[in-house]
C-alpha cells in the first residue's frame, strides 16, 4: 500500500489529461487515506439475496446472447457458474 500511495502522489500535470485510475478494494484499514481523499469513489450496492442477485446478472444478458455462441450449453452453463460466484461474494 506504501507502493500505491507514492504513485498517486507522484502524478503530476504530465499525465494526460483524460487518464483514469479505477481501484478496487475493500474496506481495510492499510488503504491509503491520501488516495481516498484525492479520488471520487463509487459504491454498487448488491441486491440483498441471492435470488435478487441472479436476477439482476441475468437482467443484463438477452436470450439472444445466450443462443449466438457457438457451444451454447457449455456457455450457458459458464454463465450461470460466473453469476453464482459473483452472487455470493
Amino acid at each position: 500500500m506504501p507502493q500505491l500511495e507514492k504513485i498517486v502522489e507522484d502524478f503530476d500535470d504530465s499525465i494526460h489529461r483524460e487518464f483514469r485510475l479505477w481501484l478496487t478494494t475493500n474496506a481495510i484499514p492499510q488503504f491509503p487515506v491520501s488516495v481516498l481523499q484525492n479520488g471520487v469513489k463509487m459504491t454498487i450496492e448488491p441486491p440483498t439475496g441471492l435470488r435478487a442477485n441472479l436476477l439482476l446478472s441475468y437482467s443484463k444478458i438477452d436470450d439472444k446472447d445466450l443462443d449466438a455462441c457457438a457451444k451454447v450449453d457449455e456457455y450457458k452453463t459458464l454463465y450461470f457458474s460466473f453469476c453464482f460466484f459473483h452472487a455470493i461474494v
